[in-house]
């Protein structure tokens, strides 16, 4: 090996880290005015556009002190149970006297709500299931405005997902 390509080397190593140093100390942030809106950028600002220098007059640090807080009882977390409110069976003959047409049966079909089969033929003569659970049935009994006829109502998550009506002797 010549003994001159050492030294080039070397020398070549001691560039390269020459102009590395010295690209990263160069490096710095400055916040210039670009039209109407700040921008921020790694190179120095043109003459008159410069707003800050964060290299000379870097940023202030404000420091909120730690408080610590004793934690939450864990009753505090704990979820109450949610009793459904009882449904009460009342009289035929309340239903018909509160105004409730039983003809009105027939035109209940899927998607309606629970309160809007309440408002339109009152409330079931029967219930399967519990209001709390995912899905109920409510049943009428054959009235004389809806002479021998069981219509049956099936709900899911309070909504009529399903109508039966059958007729009986």
């Amino acid at each position: 090996m010549p003994t001159t390509f050492l030294p080039a080397v070397a020398t070549a190593i001691v560039a390269a880290l020459a102009v590395g140093i010295a690209g990263s100390a160069a490096a710095g942030i400055f916040k210039c005015m670009e039209g109407n809106a700040p921008v921020y950028q790694d190179h120095p600002c043109p003459p008159g556009k410069e707003l800050r220098n964060f290299d000379t007059d870097p940023p202030e640090v404000s420091v909120i002190p730690f408080r610590e807080v004793p934690p939450l009882p864990p009753s505090t977390f704990a979820p109450k149970p949610v009793k459904p409110p009882p449904v009460a069976k009342p009289d035929k003959k309340a239903s018909v006297a509160a105004g409730v047409d039983p003809a009105q049966r027939k035109f209940i079909v899927p998607g309606m709500t629970e309160g809007e089969v309440v408002a339109r033929i009152g409330a079931p003569d029967m219930t399967g299931g519990s209001r709390g659970s995912k899905s109920y049935r409510w049943s009428y009994l054959p009235v004389p405005a809806d002479a021998k006829t069981i219509t049956t109502v099936v709900f899911d998550y309070g909504k009529v997902i399903l109508v039966e009506r059958k007729v009986v002797n």
